[in-house]
């Protein structure tokens, strides 16, 4: 089985959850480390490790950067990072599938499963200090998946008139991932 690494400078996590009950916040990690055991001939036997720097919230707001940061939500300076397992795979036609894992958030681990769309894999440059010193193998993959953030320990919310809520309680996740095939 071919091993690949994610590309961070070309790999996000991105989230989704509901604010004040009447839109959407959304934010992203950036800092994705991990690697992935894939051949596109063998889909069934892919594991998946990835790595997310927590502290490396974005959502565009300072301040809210700073609150998910703190102990309300993702805790960082106690829980610094966010990690997914997976290696359980059910094929949902040709380019389509489910990897189950587990998930750690806040030093709580839950199963969860990945919906994933591959893209297909190309041979493109490789940029190292101004040189072309490629080619490389990429490969696309986009993954989705909803949580339930009590699950993991993030229950902090504000209430509102006639029943609402500051900070709705499920979490839509979609993860963009490029893949570098480590020929080492």
């Amino acid at each position: 089985m071919a091993k690949w690494f994610f590309e961070p400078g070309h790999t996000a996590a991105e989230f989704c959850a509901r604010h004040m009950m009447v839109t959407y916040v959304r934010g992203q990690f950036k800092n994705v480390h991990g690697t992935l055991v894939f051949d596109p001939a063998n889909p069934r036997a892919t594991s998946v490790e990835v790595t997310i720097d927590a502290a490396g919230i974005w959502t565009g707001e300072a301040d809210r950067d700073a609150h998910l940061k703190g102990a309300d939500f993702l805790e960082v300076e106690k829980y610094p990072k966010i990690v997914f397992k997976g290696n359980q795979v059910e094929l949902n036609g040709a380019h389509d599938a489910v990897i189950t894992g587990e998930l750690s958030i806040r030093g709580v681990t839950r199963t969860v499963p990945l919906r994933v769309h591959y893209l297909g894999e190309w041979q493109t440059p490789w940029w190292e200090d101004g040189v072309d010193k490629g080619p490389k193998t990429r490969a696309g993959f986009v993954a989705t998946t909803s949580i339930n953030r009590h699950d993991f320990g993030v229950s902090w919310n504000g209430s509102l008139d006639k029943g609402g809520i500051v900070v709705g309680n499920t979490v839509e996740i979609t993860i963009d991932a490029e893949a570098i095939l480590d020929e080492a």
